[in-house]
């Protein structure tokens, strides 16, 4: 895949044992065998982190109803979650630059696992700010995985076969999602009695119907002919039943927080796990793992590159797209069409198997497609499929929203590689740093839609990535009629 981001690959100081043996060149492998145990390891980071984050995003919804805030409050699900990428982008890299690549990843576990943790004490004490802490914390430890695991893969052979590896790394991340997705519609979703609450109302059942009979004094609405009065009319149940039955609605948040505790307590153990199986075992160094120049001038090199300096801004804008349309995604199956919280999660793994499998479509049709060329076709499809579900109602525009994954598949790595084409190494591992930070889009975005959603609806609120999509439009024409022609642009170094 021509995404230029070999530019990353470092020469191998030691090898696997640290007695300076030379690596295989003829032929090139993928991966060489005194790196394959260490590659293992390192790979298993990345479906760890895909878990978390897509197990999260349903969140949003649960935490709206359990705790009866808005969709802006229950935003801030995401805008922790991402913003700690944000937050901690820069200290991995100076922590990489200072100590190793294994130290870094020892730490994200560390953090990974505290956050997660914190759900207990969160759930137990009915308390949505402690779950904030703990989803930031947590992606502190993400945000160290992601900035050391990725220039890692890198090094892990001759520079040859760098994108290789690191296209067989990433490859188990979405694996990492879909066990996310799963778990949050088979283990989270069913077993929540806000759930319960909600299929009763859709029954129009008398123990239900009592806590919103004040607000509808002519009848309840027809559910199935009317987007949206069902979740509306499960939201005036839930914040009645809060008031008039305080008991009954504490019994409920205490047993919907336990679910949701569960499977973060599972993963933490898991990410004990792993913290501890890397602290036992021996990883390779390499040269990358000392300080380069000066941070400062690196920086100001990098910024003063266009193709990167716009790299970033897309990046940006696309992980607040990405974010927005798997999150709210949610939201429109049950107000637009009248989904459960487990049925609209199922779309949400539909969109995650289409992103699956047009990755691999993507990644062929780069033979033939210059990487801008592609980016800009995908991000205008991306664009109308945004508008159709704006416009269309009901299931033909949640299937719009389904679709816009086929077009957001190969976005986030084919920025990363334009970003970073033709810079020298030291560069690109700062450079790589930014772009994480640039995952700050996914903090801000979502809260904007929250806010959209509570004060003109969830179908309009999707003018937000419709315009996400547009900029990166713009960025994949900017590339194919300026940066792909520039001679530094043309080259890695």
């Amino acid at each position: 895949m021509s995404d230029g981001i070999e530019v990353q690959s470092h020469e191998p100081a030691t090898d696997a044992t640290g007695e300076g043996q030379p690596l295989e060149t003829s032929p090139p492998k993928v991966v060489p065998r005194q790196y394959l145990m260490a590659f293992i390891l390192t790979t298993c980071c990345f479906a760890l982190w895909g878990f978390a984050n897509d197990i999260t995003n349903p969140l949003v919804k649960v935490f709206k109803e359990v705790f009866q805030i808005s969709n802006t409050q229950s935003s801030l699900v995401q805008f922790a979650f991402y913003g700690g990428y944000f937050t901690m982008a820069l200290p991995a890299a100076y922590f990489i630059r200072r100590f190793s690549y294994k130290g870094a990843i020892m730490v994200g576990f560390a953090l990974y696992a505290v956050g997660a943790l914190l759900s207990i004490p969160a759930s137990l004490n009915t308390n949505f700010w402690i779950f904030i802490a703990g989803f930031y914390i947590l992606t502190f430890g993400l945000a160290f995985l992601e900035t050391s695991c990725n220039p890692y893969i890198l090094a892990m052979g001759p520079p040859e076969t760098a994108t290789q590896r690191l296209n067989l790394a990433q490859a188990f991340n979405p694996m990492g999602s879909l066990t996310g997705m799963i778990v949050a519609s088979t283990i989270i979703a069913p077993n929540l009695q806000v759930g319960e609450f909600r299929d009763k109302m859709e029954a129009k059942l008398p123990e239900v119907v009592q806590y919103v009979e004040a607000d509808y004094a002519s009848g309840l609405p027809d559910f199935d002919q009317e987007y949206g009065t069902l979740d509306a009319a499960v939201s005036k149940g839930l914040a009645n039943m809060q008031v008039t039955s305080p008991e009954t609605f504490q019994a409920i948040q205490q047993h919907d927080l336990g679910v949701v505790r569960t499977p973060y307590v599972v993963i933490a153990c898991v990410v004990i796990g792993f913290l501890i199986l890397f602290a036992l075992t021996k990883m390779p160094t390499f040269a990358a793992d000392q300080p380069d120049a000066p941070v400062g001038e690196l920086a100001v090199r990098l910024f003063g590159k266009a193709h990167y300096r716009e790299g970033v801004i897309a990046q940006a804008f696309y992980v607040g797209a990405q974010i927005t349309c798997w999150t709210f995604i949610i939201h429109y199956g049950m107000e637009q069409v009248g989904l459960s919280l487990a049925q609209a999660q199922t779309w949400n793994i539909a969109a995650m198997v289409i992103f699956l499998v047009s990755r691999f479509v993507c990644t062929f049709m780069l033979k033939f497609v210059s990487p801008g060329k592609l980016l800009a076709s995908l991000a205008v499809a991306a664009a109308i499929l945004t508008f159709g579900a704006i416009m269309l109602q009901g299931k033909t525009g949640l299937i719009c929203l389904v679709l816009i994954s086929a077009c957001m598949s190969l976005m986030f790595p084919t920025i990363y590689g334009i970003a970073l084409k033709g810079l020298p190494a030291e560069e690109a591992k700062l450079g790589s740093a930014g772009l994480i930070m640039a995952i700050v889009g996914g903090a801000l975005l979502p809260l904007m839609q929250g806010w959209f959603i509570d004060t003109i609806g969830v179908r309009n609120s999707f003018y937000l990535p419709l315009i996400c999509f547009v900029a990166i439009a713009i960025f994949g024409v900017r590339t194919f009629t300026r940066f792909e022609k520039e001679s530094n642009f043309q080259t890695a170094a």
